[in-house]
């Protein structure tokens, strides 16, 4: 390693790590005081004097109640107001439930059009975050300030990271009580280097990844980060990480196999760093259309609760629900698994075979439906539209099968099958398919 490279790794370990406290020690009747202390090599959050591991949900529209009855003691947002709450009805509800607020503040990206060149839209963008800090930052709820997401993905103007030093600097100038940090797509030795020479406002990073999560501490080794950090998204494997059907169709988990993948990637890359990770917010509590309605929502549509939230109970609490979610053996359709670029006929009849388990013996049943495959396809988690379904298709469900013809028209497809136990929980599964004459 170079010898610049030393110094700069020593002095992004001495500004976000270290024994270094996030906050002043002056406080007033209603904010939370947050530090990052490191004793003993060990770095966390305190809140108010004390210890706070980070056992969280990213939750921007989901249920706050429910991550509180799981054991969780944090959330996420990605920004203040997401057009559904203000961000100060979002710290209300998680301060009735017990859950401390990592509050989002959305930071304008390259890869929209956002030009960082463009001094007079960073000072005014700069202002207009400062007017919700200043609204928000005695809320006792509050943990910290998420400052950006992912701004790292297909940009290339390092600026960027000049305006969010900026955005810190000022969030430490008018809240004392509280930690910056800003949130990163995977972890990279550029944007390592530059925030540890430039943003010393930033207290500590967060880390973003999906299957590769189970290589984050070489991920980490090679960006050259030893500092304190949280993984503020981890949960499904990524669309992009997965096999791809003969159409270029991404391969969807069922909730069982990512329930199991899930409780691997906790223990694997969230609790065996008992030194610099402080905690984590798995991804996502609730549902999004993300190339499918099921990929990345711990929940489904209708609020039903999947089987990565029983692995998440019992990581929170140390014991598992007292009802659990049902699970998905085995799957087929015309006899081919989803690896098996499932051809059909349009119009003739097909079925899928379903074994299945519930751990309670609770009674289950079926709920299906076709969707065109996707085609309004975002990158970073932007919105997408929800495809075209076409439930008419489907003839008949029971307990081991759904029935359906096939659409008439040549394209691509999917079979999604609910298996619900009558009791708010549900598996998933679904099945790319073709339609070829």
């Amino acid at each position: 390693m170079k010898h610049n490279a030393i110094i700069i790794l020593v002095m992004f370990t001495i500004i976000l790590g270290g024994c270094k406290s996030t906050v002043k020690q002056e406080s007033n009747s209603t904010a939370s005081q947050v530090e990052l202390k490191t004793i003993d090599g060990k770095s966390r959050l305190y809140v108010n004097g004390a210890e706070f591991f980070v056992k969280g949900g990213g939750c921007e529209f989901g249920n706050i109640e429910a991550l509180a009855k799981h054991g969780a003691n944090a959330m996420r947002t990605w920004r203040v107001d997401n057009g559904q709450r203000s961000g100060k009805e979002v710290l209300d509800e998680a301060q009735k439930n017990g859950i401390m607020v990592m509050m989002g503040i959305e930071v304008a990206r390259e890869r929209h059009g956002f030009d960082y060149n463009d001094t007079a839209n960073v000072a005014d963008q700069l202002a207009s975050i400062k007017k919700d800090i200043v609204a928000l930052k005695d809320h006792p709820a509050l943990l910290g300030w998420g400052i950006g997401n992912e701004l790292n993905l297909r940009a290339t103007n390092l600026k960027v990271w000049d305006a969010v030093e900026g955005i810190a600097k000022m969030i430490h100038e008018v809240d004392p009580n509280h930690p910056t940090t800003t949130m990163l797509a995977g972890i990279g030795k550029t944007e390592v280097d530059y925030i540890a020479a430039n943003c010393p406002d930033i207290d500590f990073l967060c880390v973003q990844m999906y299957g590769d999560i189970v290589n984050l501490p070489q991920r980490l080794s090679d960006a050259g980060y030893k500092a304190p950090y949280i993984v503020s998204e981890w949960g499904a494997t990524g669309h992009w990480e997965v096999g791809l059907t003969d159409w270029q169709a991404p391969i969807e988990q069922t909730s069982t196999e990512k329930a199991t993948a899930i409780a691997e990637r906790y223990q694997k890359a969230i609790l065996a760093d008992t030194n610099n990770c402080m905690g984590s917010f798995v991804f996502l509590w609730g549902q999004k259309q993300e190339r499918t309605p099921t990929w990345y929502g711990l929940f489904t549509e209708n609020d039903e609760e999947t089987e990565a939230i029983d692995q998440m109970h019992n990581f929170w609490t140390g014991s598992w629900p007292e009802n659990r979610c049902p699970s998905i053996i085995s799957a087929t359709l015309n006899g081919k698994t989803r690896f098996d670029n499932i051809t059909l006929k349009p119009g003739k009849e097909y079925a899928s075979a379903l074994k299945l388990m519930d751990p309670d013996n609770d009674s289950i049943y079926i709920r299906s439906e076709i969707l065109r495959e996707s085609t309004d396809l975002k990158d970073g988690g932007d919105f997408e539209t929800r495809p075209e379904a076409l439930n008419e298709l489907v003839r008949s469900t029971s307990i081991d099968k759904v029935v359906f013809n096939a659409p008439e028209t040549a394209g691509a497809y999917r079979l999604f099958v609910y298996v619900l136990d009558g009791k708010n929980h549900a598996a998933t599964v679904n099945f790319p398919f073709q339609v070829k004459k």
